[in-house]
């Protein structure tokens, strides 16, 4: 090999071994920024998840704060009774149902340990209004429970300032003032306020809901479809069995109280049971799975139709009161009781009233409603 070629040989040796160089280079560089973009990436994925952890931790003490303190619980009842004042119709919004002046009358039970709150619904038929649906509600924080008292509607009484009548009459004569008088004066215990809904309201909290699921017996069904109890003439398709029935149909059924409910009970007592059974259903239908992202918009609706004169502060001191205890039953009972009433066709010119035998009825009421013996409620009955 002569030198010429000897050089141009060197020349092509030098040449590869500077394109490995320059290869080898090139993937060093590559090599390195991919690394570098994975650390980066990692290091953003550990501050993020660093960043999420204390959220969810910061979260967690929260909750736990909120549920394990009566502090923390403090600011869900404030909260919640916030919402719910801000949705009703308290009194002072209405002309209509404002009370007054005081309503407690005199010589009434009173106890700490129990809240009483009447609860009922307005019927306006030919510019009349009666109180067509009546319950006592009742908060034990002693025996840790919810109580409802049905008044029976037909109940005769006293009512202060005019003559003796049915309980029903006493809300057109003097509005809810008279209403909470007569019934603190004849039950004998104190109210603690009330809150009302009228018949409009009731078939629309029932249709928001989907309806209610309620079963009628044959002789229910023909006599909702044949008679105007269901006000709206292409409602009056039920049938005997389960029926989902709107708010028109509902409202009918509860009113009805010259035929047998489902279980035999007529008059006064079928109609409460219709009463409670449809509470019953509104509370199951509230809860429904089905419902459960409409609970808040149906909860503000349904509120916009009630009344009341409760303040914030007792809203919010019946939620806790019913949460703190644990309390998540509700106990039925109605006035009168069995065996301590008449039904006499008329009585002091009324027709058809129910004439109580107040001891007895009374006694039972105080049982009921604030968890007395016999012997302890015998001894609190006013003039003992």
């Amino acid at each position: 090999m002569n030198k010429r070629e000897q050089e141009l040989l060197s020349r092509q040796v030098l040449e590869i071994l500077n394109d490995d160089q320059t290869t080898n280079k090139g993937k060093s560089q590559k090599q390195r920024k991919n690394a570098n973009k994975k650390m980066r990436r990692r290091k953003r994925r550990k501050r993020i998840l660093i960043a999420l952890s204390s959220v969810l931790m910061v979260l967690f003490l929260f909750v736990l704060f909120v549920m394990k303190t009566k502090t923390g619980r403090g600011w869900v009842y404030k909260a919640a009774s916030d919402f719910v004042y801000g949705n009703v119709k308290n009194e002072d919004d209405t002309n209509e149902d404002q009370i007054d002046g005081d309503y407690h009358a005199e010589d009434t039970r009173k106890e700490d340990y129990v809240k009483n709150y009447l609860i009922f619904g307005i019927e306006k038929i030919g510019g009349a209004k009666n109180t067509d649906s009546m319950m006592i509600a009742s908060i034990n924080t002693k025996d840790k429970s919810v109580k409802l008292t049905s008044l029976l509607r037909d109940s005769y009484v006293e009512i202060p300032g005019y003559k003796a009548n049915k309980l029903n009459s006493a809300y057109s004569k003097g509005g809810v003032k008279l209403l909470l008088n007569t019934v603190e004066h004849n039950y004998k215990i104190h109210l603690d306020g009330y809150a009302s809904v009228d018949f409009e309201g009731f078939e629309q909290i029932i249709d928001m809901l989907g309806g209610v699921t309620i079963e009628l017996g044959k002789e229910e069904a023909e006599y909702l479809n044949k008679t105007n109890y269901i006000s709206k003439k292409s409602n009056r398709n039920v049938k005997p069995g389960v029926n989902v029935l709107n708010g028109n149909q509902a409202m009918g059924y509860v009113r009805v109280r010259k035929v047998k409910t489902l279980g035999g009970a007529n008059h006064d007592y079928g109609r409460v049971v219709r009463q409670q059974r449809v509470l019953k259903a509104i509370f199951d239908q509230y809860i429904s799975p089905n419902n459960i992202f409409k609970i808040l918009p149906i909860t503000k609706e349904g509120l916009s139709y009630v009344t009341t004169n409760l303040t914030q502060k007792q809203i919010e001191e019946a939620l806790e009161a019913v949460i703190e205890n644990k309390i998540t039953t509700i106990e039925t009972f109605r006035i009168p009781v069995e065996g301590a009433f008449e039904a006499p066709k008329k009585y002091n010119g009324i027709g058809y009233p129910l004439v109580l035998d107040w001891d007895k009825n009374r006694l039972e009421l105080y049982q009921f409603i604030y968890g007395d013996t016999q012997e302890e409620a015998r001894d609190l009955l006013p003039g003992q």
